[in-house]
């Protein structure tokens, strides 16, 4: 095998590497804000029956009534608030709600 080939196939290794470790990373921190930013009205399972869940009328991710709405408006309701909800915009990166986002859609299922 010629130099140029190894070195292309060795970039190519090197690239998709970082592409598998990159997404896990994502994964988690957004499991990571999710615990630490959501978890405690939402609940980790995504249902709301925490206590200030429940205090607050808060909706499972799985209710239809919920589910149904599309990404971006799970992300402007993260984003802006809503309701009792607070607003993370200036707190958290327009990239990290649509990961929050992603994982909360896991939730649902």
């Amino acid at each position: 095998m010629n130099g140029k080939i190894r070195k292309s196939l060795l970039f190519a290794a090197v690239l998709a590497v970082a592409a598998m470790l990159t997404s896990s990373a994502s994964a988690q921190t957004a499991a990571d804000l999710y615990k630490t930013k959501c978890a405690s009205c939402h609940g980790a399972d995504g249902k709301g029956d925490t206590a200030i869940g429940k205090k607050m009328n808060v909706k499972a991710f799985s209710d239809p009534a919920v589910a149904k709405n599309s990404d971006q408006v799970w992300f402007d309701a993260t984003k802006k608030g809503k309701g009792k909800m607070p607003a993370y915009d200036g707190k958290l990166t327009d990239d990290q709600i649509k990961e929050l986002v992603k994982f909360m859609r896991s939730l649902a299922k």
